[in-house]
């Protein structure tokens, strides 16, 4: 067995389907000594289906305890462990407090290496049919509408292809004002990507609101909406124009 001393694996883990994780990332799972998830029953899961033996330090990081068990992360990394951190779903620090001991490690000279796999970001930017040569990822919008508009408006002379996250209850009140904000725009809702009732609705902005106006839609939701066309954007010279 390879051995891998004081060092932070950042693993992507599945974002559904219990399949989407790589040879690596199984690997890894199953030979480091210390294992930090956001929650230990769900990664136990994948444990679980894959026949994984557990490491023998198991604990939670997530956001309501990140300062203590961060601190007892680093303590295992400078007593020569190899520590797996993992989030829910996707890659720990995209949206997540994972980026925080991400930092603090390699503040403190700790090797950091990142073990590639499913992205919710990603796999709905390339469902859309939407522009992929740039994008931006905002995370997730503020609750009130408000403070959302003025979100959106900070994209609304951008070129590029947006990727948001939002929670089911707030995403007919989202579509709307991005469609008051940025107009009617060609996007896309991907709903439970990758798990049994994916789904991904695609159209205007318009068309997008008034749907989800009517429907209760429970799971992960990420809301992809393009960017500005290139002849009414006053970038359009920087990103080559037309």
């Amino acid at each position: 067995m390879e051995q891998h001393h004081a060092t932070l694996f950042v693993v992507a883990t599945p974002i559904g389907n219990l399949e989407d994780i790589s040879l690596r990332a199984l690997r890894v799972l199953g030979e480091v000594d210390a294992l930090a998830c956001e929650d230990t029953r769900r990664t136990r899961r994948i444990f679980a289906r894959h026949e994984i033996p557990s490491p023998q330090t198991i604990l939670s990081y997530r956001e309501h305890n990140e300062e203590t068990a961060g601190a007892r992360i680093l303590r295992l990394l400078e007593q020569g462990n190899s520590v797996a951190l993992c989030s829910d779903a996707g890659y720990p620090g995209i949206s997540d407090p994972g980026y925080r001991i991400i930092s603090a490690a390699i503040d403190g000279g700790h090797r950091v290496e990142v073990v590639p796999g499913a992205s919710s970001v990603d796999t709905a930017l390339v469902a859309s049919g939407l522009p992929t040569s740039s994008y931006t990822f905002k995370g997730f919008p503020p609750r009130k509408s408000g403070p959302r508009r003025r979100w959106l408006e900070t994209e609304g002379d951008a070129v590029h292809t947006l990727v948001i996250f939002e929670s089911p209850h707030r995403l007919a009140k989202l579509l709307l004002d991005a469609y008051d904000v940025l107009g009617d725009r060609r996007a896309a809702v991907c709903i439970e990507l990758t798990k049994k009732f994916e789904q991904v609705q695609r159209g205007r902005l318009s068309e997008l609101a008034e749907t989800f106006a009517e429907q209760q839609i429970k799971g992960e939701v990420t809301v992809v909406v393009a960017g500005k066309s290139r002849k009414e954007s006053p970038d359009a010279e920087a990103y080559g124009g037309g």
